[in-house]
Parts: structure tokens; sequence; C-alpha cells
């Protein structure tokens, strides 16, 4: 097969790339561009290890095919802190120990994150029914709920300040 040259937005930096026609968009993000902080749990879709944001839409990057990726934009995990400072559901992550071997952690962060965006001011079952795409063998779950939730009281705190 004859590989596709790949024109893409990742993290805020225009991106361009080679690619087979079969390869996913996790792959890429592996193994070209060096963005390992996506992780490929099942490669069915079903774990949320992988998760990140394409157009605004949060998807899993192993069900993306490289080629769809073409002129569209993309965040992982690595474009989440700014300028060295962590978003605040990264520090609220660490502050309340919301992880433990931390292989699932930038999906859950990127689902969260998105969560946010969508509704700063979600219930628990709200934010449990968000995160139900997103597998973690080592938690209870309820770190990682207590961080989103806090983190977007302590947002909303700060909009309301502002």
């Amino acid at each position: 097969m004859s590989t596709v040259h790949i024109h893409t937005t990742v993290n805020g930096d225009p991106v361009d790339f080679l690619s087979e026609p079969h390869t996913s968009l996790l792959n890429v993000l592996r193994d070209k561009l060096d963005l390992t902080g996506s992780k490929e749990g099942c490669g069915s879709g079903d774990c949320g290890a992988c998760s990140v944001m394409l157009d605004g839409e949060l998807v899993c990057s192993c069900l993306v095919l490289a080629p769809e990726a073409e002129g569209r934009r993309i965040e992982t995990i690595e474009g989440m802190a700014q300028e060295g400072q962590l978003h605040p559901l990264q520090q609220k992550f660490l502050d309340l120990g919301a992880l433990q071997c931390g292989f699932c952690t930038p999906g859950f962060l990127v689902a969260a994150k998105a969560l946010l965006e969508r509704n700063p001011d979600p219930t628990e079952e709200e934010t449990r029914y968000w995160l139900a795409g997103n597998l973690c063998r080592c938690t209870g779950y309820d770190k990682i709920i207590r961080a989103v939730m806090d983190t977007a009281a302590e947002m909303r705190q700060e909009r309301v300040s502002a």
C-alpha cells in the first residue's frame, strides 16, 4: 500500500506526516509524533486509554484511521498543560491521588476535560456516565470522580471571581 501525506494540527501546532492508509491515529501519535501519553489498552475502543479530542469531539484514537485526521484538529494529553502549568484537572488528580499505575490516567484526563468544557457543572451521575467509556483496573473510580467534581467546582469559582 502507498503512504498518504497528512496535514493536521496537534495540540495547536501544524503537523505533517506520512502514514499507511490502514494505520490508526493512535499509532501515528505514538510512533511517528512521539506523543506517547495516549495508550493502547484494548485496540477496540472499549477502554478509553487512547482518548483524544478530534475537532472538539472525544474519540478513541485506536478507532480512527490516520488519514481521517487530514485537516483536522487533534488535542492529546500532552497539550493539556499550558506554559508549564498543569491543567486544574491534572493538578487535582495528583492532589487526590486519583491514579495508581497511571496507564489509564491520560484517557481519563482528556475525557474529563471534554466533559467540563461541555458541562462546567456536572452532577456525580453525569460525571460517572461520561467517564463510563474509560476503564481503570487499579483504582475504585471514587478518587477520579471526586477529582473531576472538585475541579469543576473550583473552575466555576474562578469564573465567578474573574
